[in-house]
């Protein structure tokens, strides 16, 4: 079943397809059974707590696990990343897979999401994982990361108010948008400005691998202006 990974992909329900062959491309090594596993936990556990929709179960590999893989792509080495509002772990927990050489805290404040996520990080014996229950609001002052990543989530002037104080100066935040990302980027003008944003720009990535390619908005962090006074002040 799909809480015993361990034996192997053998599908918990006859809605999940076998993954596409770009899959082994994307996944290699040890990735390949973790990427496995996993889909078996969204399509049984996922699907039966609510985390993910039965109609969801076909697309899980297509539209879920490679379109959160891509975004590896855009993710620096060896760096410090906190999945906001991460749900059933798209984007974080397939980053995590991918990309062994990033820590990745998976941030979640419902519990029965970060439960899931819990037992999601023990079965696929994943080293680099942290799960915090809580709000973004909540950390921010207390930890510091240098990428924040976050998949339907928020608009993304909200977003910003939530990812840019988790940041260190110079981090990004990696927003996945899809067709509605120019219009966000637009009408989030005024609040990257009141955030200090260095650069805001649209990237694709996962081209030739999935299809659409995968649409990013690309924060990168400065110094809130606020945050840049009350330095001067002391």
């Amino acid at each position: 079943m799909g809480d015993q990974p361990q034996k192997g992909h053998r599908p918990v329900s006859d809605e999940l397809p076998e993954p596409p062959e770009i899959a082994r491309d994307v996944f290699v090594g040890e990735a390949w059974d973790r990427a496995g596993a996993f889909a078996e936990l969204l399509a049984g556990p996922g699907v039966v707590r609510g985390l993910l929709g039965p109609r969801e179960v076909p697309r899980i590999w297509d539209r879920h696990l490679l379109n959160c893989a891509v975004v590896a792509e855009a993710v620096p080495e060896e760096v410090r990343l906190v999945d906001i509002g991460s749900g059933a772990g798209l984007p974080g927990l397939v980053l995590a897979i991918v990309r062994q050489d990033i820590t990745v805290t998976l941030l979640e404040p419902l519990l029965r999401r970060t439960v899931f996520l819990e037992e999601c990080v023990e079965a696929l014996k994943l080293d680099n994982v942290e799960v915090l229950r809580g709000r973004a609001e909540e950390l921010a002052g207390q930890r510091e990361f240098d990428v924040a990543s976050a998949r339907a989530v928020a608009p993304l002037d909200r977003l910003l108010t939530w990812a840019m104080p988790l940041l260190r100066e110079g981090g990004e935040l990696i927003a996945m948008k899809g067709e509605r990302a120019a219009g966000e980027l637009a009408e989030a003008q005024p609040q990257l400005q009141a955030s200090g944003a260095r650069t805001a720009e649209l990237v694709t990535v996962g081209h030739g691998k999935v299809e659409p390619p995968a649409t990013l908005v690309r924060v990168v962090a400065g110094r809130a202006p606020e945050r840049a006074r009350r330095r001067r002040r002391r």
